[in-house]
């Protein structure tokens, strides 16, 4: 039995984004069945307005993602900062599971602390405090409330808005805190760390209370290139999608 376990993030799928979606829905036929697990650390799709959206290529990403668990391979998901409305229902019609903010997992012997990447980046104070804003029930509730329709277009505006804010942001704000990333690590216990979000994807070394530790930074998946942390007992690579 295949013990390879693979994590991708920052997909953002959306209609728009044709080869994107083409080369995941791939990814789930052809690559995800070799593993026994696949993790989704945030941002599977550009923006998600509720579980009851069925707009393209909505369905036919949910109907692989049950293809595929329904095989034996399993798929666990985060939620990132465009796509944290995914809820339950999602999760019941695909076979996936749905992770916390941050989970830690033993990873062949290794306690590896998982998250999107957003609760790191906190210098950039607008951003944390939608995102407080943004989880809280009753919010999620007003939104969920609204047509369909409204809904859709909402999400078109969000979008917009955080392209205009980003180009007003240095890349530094953007980026995780270093003190942030060493004050998460060590309250969870782990010296490896996995996340997205950036866009910025390296590994990184650093010293956490004088012992080494390693921080990946997922790829986000572009129209003409893909990128996979996988993972096995003899350690890991990055393979091109």
């Amino acid at each position: 039995m295949n013990n390879e376990i693979l994590f991708i993030s920052d997909l953002h799928i959306s209609l728009e984004k044709t080869e994107i979606t083409r080369r995941f829905l791939r990814f789930l036929k052809e690559r995800a069945p070799q593993a026994a697990a696949v993790y989704i650390l945030g941002d599977l799709f550009d923006s998600w307005i509720g579980d009851d959206d069925s707009t393209p290529p909505n369905d036919a990403v949910k109907t692989e993602l049950r293809r595929l668990t329904a095989s034996g391979t399993k798929v666990f998901l985060m939620l990132g900062n465009r796509d944290f409305l995914l809820g339950e229902k999602f999760c019941r019609d695909t076979g996936v599971v749905l992770l916390g903010d941050y989970e830690v997992i033993d990873l062949f012997g290794v306690a590896t602390l998982l998250t999107h990447g957003d609760l790191l980046c906190t210098d950039d104070l607008p951003y944390q405090a939608f995102r407080a804003k943004s989880r809280t029930p009753e919010w999620r509730r007003s939104i969920l409330s609204k047509p369909l329709a409204l809904r859709l277009l909402g999400a078109r505006w969000y979008r917009f808005r955080s392209f205009l804010h980003k180009r007003k942001k240095s890349r530094e704000i953007m980026d995780v805190n270093p003190d942030t990333v060493v004050r998460t690590m060590r309250e969870h216990g782990c010296l490896r760390l996995i996340h997205g979000h950036t866009h910025r994807p390296a590994v990184h070394r650093l010293s956490i209370d004088e012992q080494p530790a390693q921080r990946f930074v997922l790829a986000d998946w572009k129209k003409d290139a893909a990128e996979v942390l996988c993972w096995n007992g003899e350690g890991y690579r990055i393979e091109r999608i």
